[in-house]
């Protein structure tokens, strides 16, 4: 997929007083246990989607990076959206995180991890330069970086 590149420095303009963050990922601690890693791996894109068609579960946007180590990068309104995702046995989360815990968890074979922050808008900054529309911006909302946005600080005070 092709991303449109806008050219000069953007950065985020949260319409919300903080974001929840969630950094989520797997390691393949024992990769040539391919079948592990691979039942593992393949637990997130129902995930995602659901999340894409339930705009009302609270993700903002998501990012991903996928190796040995795989990283998404996750932007929700509240804890409480993402824990009540994490806890809804309708959604495809609690079935695959109770059967790894009760298959996988304490072999070794493949590690999970997350970590959340809960942000105050005010305390955060960011730009992009020569980027498609990216993290933060890309979870709320992208904007050119004008008078009184031109430097880290000032971004950072508004």
């Amino acid at each position: 997929m092709v991303q449109h590149v806008f050219p000069g420095r953007f950065t985020a303009a949260p319409d919300r007083p903080d974001v929840t963050v969630f950094l989520i990922g797997m390691r393949a601690n024992r990769w040539w246990q391919l079948g592990k890693v691979w039942w593992t791996a393949s637990k997130m894109p129902p995930m995602l989607m659901h999340l894409g068609a339930h705009p009302e579960a609270g993700m903002l946007g998501v990012h991903s990076w996928f190796g040995r180590t795989t990283i998404l990068l996750t932007y929700w309104e509240s804890p409480e959206h993402l824990q009540r995702f994490a806890a809804d046995r309708d959604a495809p989360h609690l079935q695959p995180w109770r059967d790894f815990m009760r298959t996988l968890q304490g072999t070794g074979s493949v590690g999970v991890w997350h970590e959340t922050y809960q942000v105050p808008t005010a305390d955060m900054e960011a730009v992009y330069v020569d980027m498609p529309a990216f993290g933060l911006a890309a979870a709320t909302s992208h904007v050119p970086v004008g008078p009184g946005m031109k430097t880290a600080r000032q971004r950072m005070g508004r």
